[in-house]
């Protein structure tokens, strides 16, 4: 895209030069706001979700008859099944020498090919590959970019098993066992934006890394909108009437 001021018998006042440089500028980071992905966006997401009638009692293939029916028919198993792809982040750099506040300082990217996930993020590895990037040392913003890379993504499997009693006509009583997270995998969360300042890296004079000091380090998890993250049960009666 250019920009340009018609040519007249005398030089245009600043203030229409500047007047037209500036919104030049403000078109330029409209356009490039429009192409990066926002913090909160989900690339992949996916529900699984069915009801299994269990083949056991009164009509079924297996105890279908005597105690057997009267204990085990009737149980139906419910699951849900949960996918999301991680969210995107920052690696950042100290603003010291930018001298902007109120603004982010990205880190400089000096590997591009190396700009990837690199670890778990767990028992002193990173997440990220710290070698793809530098400090910001002058009065410039740092090449990395916003919300290029991308967190852990996450699994969950939910389970419960549940029952309908006839009591009389009128009431009836469930039964259920519900599974949060059956198989306790943990949900980790993006290291957290202290984890993630270059600057905080010691490196060596030939630019190999002499310490990480906690960046790329995830220390947290998320729980996926519940009160915990770890697998637990829940048991309830339900009378219907």
């Amino acid at each position: 895209m250019r920009w340009s001021i018609p040519r007249t018998s005398k030089p245009p006042p600043l203030r229409t030069i500047l007047s037209a440089a500036s919104a030049h500028c403000q078109r330029r980071l409209s356009q490039l706001i429009r192409t990066l992905p926002t913090g909160w966006r989900v690339r992949h997401g996916s529900i699984l979700s069915g009801t299994y009638e269990l083949p056991l009692g009164k009509g079924h293939q297996w105890a279908n008859q005597g105690i057997g029916a009267a204990i085990l028919g009737g149980w139906s198993l419910n699951g849900i099944f949960n996918h999301y792809s991680g969210i995107p982040f920052s690696v950042i750099a100290s603003a010291a020498s930018c001298n902007c506040p109120g603004n982010s300082q990205p880190a400089n990217l000096i590997n591009p090919s190396a700009a990837r996930i690199y670890g778990t993020g767990l028992n002193g590895q990173s997440y990220v590959n710290a070698s793809a990037y530098a400090p910001v040392t002058g009065p410039v913003f740092g090449t990395a970019g916003f919300d290029q890379l991308r967190g852990p993504g996450n699994n969950d499997l939910d389970l419960s098993i549940f029952r309908n009693f006839r009591l009389t006509e009128r009431f009836g009583l469930q039964a259920r066992g519900e599974s949060f997270n059956l198989s306790n995998t943990p949900h980790f969360s993006n290291p957290a934006s202290g984890n993630l300042n270059i600057s905080n890296v010691g490196f060596n004079p030939d630019g190999s890394i002499k310490s990480l000091n906690g960046f790329g380090a995830i220390t947290t998890t998320n729980p996926l909108g519940r009160l915990l993250d770890q697998r637990y049960f829940r048991f309830a009666l339900r009378l219907t009437f």
